[in-house]
């Protein structure tokens, strides 16, 4: 959701040295953007010592600017201790006094509810631009490097044919995830129709949890193979961009699976899709009305009503209408 405004500041920077300060594990996703010059992995410190010596490596690199994206204080104390000249972020957390240009964050309704536009605010308001660029559909770029590179890796894993990709996992609490055996059976239901191979995804500590799909995929005599915490993040989007479908929770893996082009369908519950949901005409978002939802809660306090009243056969069905509506323009090499 970052990538849009990302692209403003080389448009309007054109000449410009632009390094991305990202947390190690989400760094790889932007290897490939050719906005980006370089990509520096920022550990997150444990003492103060650690603190001062990342900031020290950013000062010797005599950045002329820094554009937080993040709200948090964090962020900004990184740049102020960087001495970076200037500090462009939402006055926000307390932290505008370290701020250089503290800019004040929009309120609801000054602009549309996605969270790509709240970025894009951020420049707007700074003067970078005057109008949002068209993004309605936020992709990656190097998508038919990253697809190709995923299917030389299926051959090595033994896979032919049509992948699914599943995600059943999502960080920040339970009540995002739908139930692991709903996941089995939609995904056995597509992959049966399609004669295709299901790639279960997820971190090492969601091992359990995918194996516990990939056991129900294959009780029904379907291929599945478990990889949770068997990726970096470059083989996963690698794998993903591989995908002829991706069923996925609201999480990472819904972002970049929509981002890759591959048709995403995505069932939320208590997140609320309209901000933080996937882009693009290649996704679908099932969810089922709940007086409660959404919530955004952590954990359930209840039933947990809006996930199980999402049933695997509406899921199965929106997929496979979703794949037999790209099948004619959905191909192994699409545009970056």
């Amino acid at each position: 959701m970052s990538l849009p405004a990302i692209r403003v500041i080389r448009q309007v920077c054109p000449r410009a040295e632009i390094a991305l300060v990202a947390r190690p594990w989400v760094a790889e996703l932007y290897a490939r953007e050719s906005a980006i010059n370089r990509v520096i992995p920022c550990p997150s410190p444990k003492t103060l010592g650690e603190r001062l010596a990342f900031a020290a490596s950013l000062r010797e690199r005599h950045f002329d600017a820094a554009f937080l994206l993040p709200n948090s204080f964090d962020a900004a104390l990184t740049a102020w201790l960087a001495r970076i000249p200037e500090r462009i972020g939402y006055a926000r957390d307390g932290r505008g006094w370290l701020l250089t240009r503290a800019i004040r964050r929009p309120e609801p309704g000054d602009i549309p509810r996605h969270e790509r536009f709240y970025y894009l605010e951020l420049l707007r308001r700074a003067g970078l631009i005057e109008h949002f660029p068209e993004s309605s559909a936020i992709r990656l770029e190097g998508i038919p490097v990253a697809r190709e590179t995923g299917a030389a890796r299926l051959r090595e894993l033994g896979v032919d044919g049509a992948v699914i990709g599943v995600s059943p996992g999502a960080a920040y609490g339970d009540a995002k995830r739908w139930l692991p055996e709903r996941f089995a059976e939609s995904a056995r239901a597509v992959a049966a129709a399609l004669g295709a191979t299901v790639l279960v995804f997820g971190s090492a500590a969601e091992r359990e949890l995918c194996e516990a799909v990939t056991a129900g995929v294959r009780g029904g005599g379907v291929d599945a193979r478990n990889l949770a915490g068997g990726t970096t993040l470059t083989e996963f989007i690698d794998l993903a961009a591989a995908c002829r479908l991706y069923l996925t929770n609201d999480s990472g893996a819904m972002h970049v699976a929509s981002a890759l082009g591959v048709p995403t369908v995505a069932v939320f519950g208590a997140t609320d899709d309209v901000t933080t949901g996937p882009t693009g005409p290649l996704v679908r978002v099932v969810r089922e009305h709940a007086e409660c939802s959404p919530c955004l809660l952590r954990d359930c306090p209840i039933d947990h009503r809006c996930m199980t009243r999402v049933t695997p056969d509406r899921v199965a069905a929106v997929s496979l209408e979703l794949i037999n509506s790209t099948a004619e323009t959905w191909t192994h090499e699409p545009k970056s």
